[in-house]
Parts: structure tokens; C-alpha cells; sequence
């Protein structure tokens, strides 16, 4: 595993469909300030200076912790007292999740499971129940409330759908005492016992941006490809990016493709008869696939196509031979979130603010993550944390679900 302490930081999502990061700040655990969910936004909707500060910031600074273990670090912060959640004994989990409707979500999934396994063997955790929302808000209200109803739960976590759909829910399990831990996207509240996310989207769209910026001339042509509008961690990835490219002067198009592969080489294949296109910048890395091939079908050479950390894309960068870039949303959260719930029944305080290390994938980097996830599937995820866990690498290569 490369260590991921003090290094650049920047990790990735994948999929299919829309997934969703933190509110509006990391920490803040608030909805952003957005239109809505089914019209496009522009970036001066969601910029926040001061969010990019901090999160430029937190790309390059010192995370605690054991840098061979990323997803134990944090950033120094304010602790939660764990002496009301310690219990002796196995507890019970209940896990109430947005999806399992893409490539990310289902690489987080299975080191979330052989984190659990090693958990019940030690007797911490007696086991995980869980409900898949399949990306409704609506669904997702009613299983948190069927687990608070349940009334035999001993720690909640939640990975939600959206912020401001999912907060009422989600301070009703708060409500109960029991301690509530939040993932990947924001809660749209404060009340919960800790939030836990990588760095964030401004600093995704910071790292993959600053390449091209770096990369091209003045006045370069560029085309975004972007998921969906509305979805927090999308349009928080684009702000960051637009704020970049306008202060190096490109010219930028932009298009919502909802990760359609037939839509994005459509578009892309549009774009090339228009003239040079610089680099294709994407906030999803399954839409940088397409893109290159679309290249290809055109027998015109690849330009800088950025992409995230699935196997995929990575596998595509080091074949086809394109500048690349792979910045990362840290995959390895899902198993974050169980050791958290797990430390709280020991009586081991853990970060209220739980900010894990995201190192991007650079052109040094290539070959070893390479080697690292040699025999992994293209919707394997570089960044999954979990190489010292039990059945690897097997099970991450056969994918079956839990």
C-alpha cells in the first residue's frame, strides 16, 4: 500500500449513477447553498472561498496517525468522549445505506464486510443490519425509521442520500441516544456523533483541475463532463474546477451527461468535429472511459483526460499512453466508519470530524497502484483500504455482494 500521510491527498468515487459526498462543508455537515436538484447549477452557486481554502489546505497537510493505515488518520480536531457509548460485550450495528448502485460504493461495501468479520471475531460487533435505499430518499427515511422503531440497535451508521431529505431522519436516531455516525456524504444536521469523509469535493476538483491548468496553454479548449446536477459532491467538484480554469484563462464547455456512456461519446465525438480539444476534465471517472474511446473512434490523438482511481481508467491511462490524472475520494471510508463504531463500544474516543487522507493517482504513482491492484477487476477502486484484511485479495476480485 503506498503511505498516504503528508503526500498531495486526493481519492475518487465511481459508477453509473449519481453518488453524493459531504454537505456543504466537511465537518459543517450542512446542505449547501443550490438550486434545485433537477436544474442545472452554475459554479458561483456553489463556490465557497472559504470551503476551497480549507480544503486546499487539508490536501497537503499532516494527518495523525499511522500512515500505512489511511483509514485510521485524521486531521487534528476536537474528540468525541466515548465513555457513555462503552459497553462490554458484542454490539449491534444498523446500517442504513444510500446505495450500492455503483463501482465506489460496491468496492467500500465489501472492505466494510471483512472489517465486520474481523470485528465479530473479536467480539465487538455481533453483527451489521442493513438497508439499502437504492438511491431514494423516501426509502432511506423509512429504514431509519424501521431501525429506531426496531428499538434493538446499538449504534447507527449512515451513509445518506441527500443532506436536507435525510436530516429529520436522521436526528430522530440521534434522539435515541445510541451513537450516530455518518459517511461519505453529508447528514444535513449536526446532531450526529461523528462525520466521516476524505477531504472533500473542492479538493477533488482542485488536484484534477490544477493538472490541466498546469498542462495546457492559455486560452486551451476544454470540455467537462459532468454526472448531475444538484448532487452535492458533482457540483462541489465543478466549482472548484471552474474557479481554476477561469483564473488560467481556458475556454471551458461544459455538458451534464448523467455518466451515460452513449451521451458522452455523443458529445465528445461532437466536440472533436468543432476543432483541438486540450483535455477532458470529468467529475466521475467512469465518464472517462468513453471519453477516450471516442477519441479512438475518431482516429484523432488522445488529449489529457482525467479520471479517478478505478481500475478501469487507470488500466486505460497506462495502455493507451494519454496524460492522466487520477484524483481520489478514499474509497477506504466505508471501513472507517465500522472501526469507528466499533472504538466507541471500547471506550476509545474518535475524531468529531473525521477527516481521512485522499491521495491522488499522478503519473509517478501509475505503475505501483498498478502492481498494487495487479489481478483486480475494473470496478475495483485503488483506494479500497483493504489489504490486510481477511480473503484478500480474492474477494475483492470475485465482487460477489454481501
Amino acid at each position: 500500500m503506498r503511505q498516504l500521510g503528508s503526500k498531495t491527498m486526493m481519492f475518487g468515487v465511481a459508477g453509473a449513477v449519481i453518488v453524493a459526498l459531504a454537505g456543504c462543508a466537511p465537518g459543517a455537515n450542512t446542505a449547501p447553498k443550490a438550486g434545485s436538484a433537477g436544474a442545472a447549477t452554475t459554479a458561483s452557486t456553489w463556490f465557497d472561498q472559504e470551503q476551497f481554502d480549507t480544503e486546499e489546505s487539508q490536501r497537503t497537510a499532516s494527518f495523525e496517525g499511522d500512515a500505512t493505515k489511511p483509514y485510521l488518520q485524521h486531521l487534528a480536531g476536537d474528540m468525541v468522549d466515548a465513555a457513555p457509548y462503552a459497553a462490554a460485550g458484542p454490539k449491534k450495528v444498523c446500517f442504513s445505506n444510500a446505495a450500492l448502485s455503483n463501482t465506489w460504493r460496491q468496492t467500500g461495501w465489501i472492505s466494510m464486510n471483512q472489517q465486520l468479520e474481523v470485528l465479530k471475531s473479536q467480539g465487538i460487533v455481533s453483527e451489521l443490519e442493513t438497508r439499502n435505499a437504492q438511491d431514494s430518499d423516501d426509502t432511506q427515511v423509512a429504514d431509519i425509521d424501521y431501525f429506531i422503531n426496531e428499538n434493538n440497535c446499538d449504534a447507527y451508521i449512515i451513509a445518506p442520500n441527500s443532506p436536507e431529505a435525510t436530516a429529520p431522519a436522521v436526528e430522530r436516531a440521534c434522539a435515541t441516544g445510541k451513537p450516530v455516525i455518518i459517511f461519505d456524504r453529508g447528514a444535513g444536521t449536526d446532531c450526529v456523533t461523528s462525520f466521516i469523509h476524505s477531504v472533500g469535493g473542492m479538493a477533488w476538483g482542485i488536484d484534477s483541475a490544477t493538472f490541466i491548468a498546469e498542462n495546457v496553454k492559455k486560452g486551451a479548449r476544454v470540455i467537462a463532463l459532468r454526472t448531475a446536477p444538484g448532487v452535492d459532491v458533482f457540483e462541489q467538484r465543478w466549482a472548484a474546477a471552474q474557479h481554476i480554469f477561469d483564473e488560467a484563462g481556458l475556454e471551458v464547455t461544459d455538458y451534464i451527461t448523467g455518466a451515460d456512456p452513449a451521451k458522452i461519446k455523443s458529445t465528445i465525438t461532437d466536440e472533436i468535429a468543432k476543432g483541438d480539444i486540450a483535455a477532458v476534465w470529468v467529475d466521475l471517472g467512469d465518464q472517462a472511459v468513453p471519453a477516450v474511446e471516442s477519441f479512438e473512434d475518431a482516429g484523432t490523438d488522445i488529449p489529457i483526460v482525467t479520471g479517478e482511481d478505478n481500475l478501469a481508467y487507470l488500466h486505460a491511462w497506462k495502455d493507451k499512453g494519454f496524460k492522466g490524472f487520477a484524483p481520489v475520494y478514499s474509497a477506504f471510508q466505508w471501513r472507517t466508519a465500522l472501526l469507528a463504531t466499533a472504538m466507541l463500544f471500547q471506550g476509545q474516543p474518535i475524531p468529531e470530524d473525521w477527516v481521512l487522507p485522499q491521495t491522488p493517482v499522478a503519473q509517478d504513482d501509475l505503475d505501483t497502484v498498478l502492481a498494487e491492484n495487479k489481478g483486480m477487476p475494473d470496478g475495483h477502486y485503488s483506494s479500497f483500504g483493504g489489504e490486510d484484511l481477511p480473503g484478500f485479495p480474492k474477494v475483492w476480485q470475485d465482487r460477489v455482494m454481501p
